[in-house]
């Protein structure tokens, strides 16, 4: 089978951009940036942008009350919840790290749905998820070994987010209204944005005046996180086998990896290493025991 070269080229752009956004947050956060205020920064602005789009393509953006509700819960738990607990972690942690911890994502998901849909989940489910959490033990041996609060912390939270994630996905997929994604998008970083407005002075963030290199990193994050590669994956599933496009799964936090240790210098212990290895291995074994149940249950012609 030819693959798309122009789905290959928007793929590339989904490895290398959402990559790339751990090494952002981490550069915003270390520039006068609370999380939360970056959030609602980052995610407003975005919104904003997509929806703009979606009325000058004359898309339909009014919403039922029951679409409105269904976009503001999917969005507070997917950006707030999943993406906002990453945030918090990103003053803790490496963001090399943080990227190994959020791929877990398909793990819960695959966990998730078997729950939801009552199925006795394969074997070969199963030995990738054992991996996949023997992967996170093995990240967090030296976090765990030196006892402190804030690493103790960041590993609860980038445990949650990943779980958070996954939920939201499949509550999406499950309940999307009948929209154009551009839209659904749109408002869901719509309600996140507000919510992050709203509860970082109720956390009590300082709305300090970020550095340059702060505002440069949420624009980076705005146009190229949240509009160009969100675009690229839109295009990279219409154009090309699925099963290739869900490998930015475990690409993404390799070069996360990568990214963090050249830039910020941050280590690359054998731990890290190790935990890094076995937990692609376990996304890896989780998208292949996936894969062969949708061949296994797709009718013949």
């Amino acid at each position: 089978m030819t693959l798309s070269r122009a789905g290959l080229f928007h793929l590339v752009v989904v490895y290398l951009v959402w990559s790339s956004t751990y090494l952002a947050f981490k550069i915003g956060i270390s520039n006068g940036f609370e999380p939360f205020w970056m959030g609602a920064t980052r995610f407003i602005p975005a919104a904003l942008l997509l929806l703009g789009f979606a009325v000058w393509q004359r898309w339909r953006v009014r919403l039922s009350w029951a679409e409105a509700g269904m976009l503001a819960l999917s969005g507070v738990v997917l950006w707030l919840g999943g993406n906002g607990l990453i945030l918090i972690a990103t003053q803790y942690v490496p963001s090399g790290y943080v990227a190994l911890m959020i791929s877990t994502a398909p793990i819960w998901a695959a966990i998730l749905e078997g729950l939801l849909n009552r199925k006795r989940p394969p074997g070969l489910l199963i030995i990738g998820l054992l991996i996949g959490l023997l992967g996170i033990l093995a990240l967090n041996v030296p976090k765990l070994n030196a006892g402190s609060p804030t690493n103790l912390l960041a590993f609860a939270l980038l445990f949650i987010s990943p779980l958070l994630w996954a939920s939201g996905t499949i509550y999406t997929q499950r309940k999307s209204p009948q929209l154009q994604a551009v839209v659904i998008s749109g408002y869901q970083q719509l309600f996140a944005g507000l919510g992050f407005l709203l509860l970082s002075p109720l956390l009590g963030e300082a709305w300090h005046t970020p550095t340059l290199a702060g505002w440069a990193a949420n624009l980076y994050l705005i146009v190229f996180g949240s509009l160009i590669a969100y675009t690229s994956y839109i295009f990279a599933v219409r154009l090309l086998p699925l099963s290739l496009v869900t490998t930015y799964a475990y690409v993404n936090p390799v070069i996360a990896l990568l990214l963090g240790w050249l830039f910020l210098r941050e280590p690359l212990g054998i731990w890290t290493v190790a935990g890094a290895a076995l937990v692609l291995l376990g996304v890896g074994l989780v998208f292949r025991s996936r894969m062969k149940s949708v061949v296994q249950t797709t009718p013949q012609p």
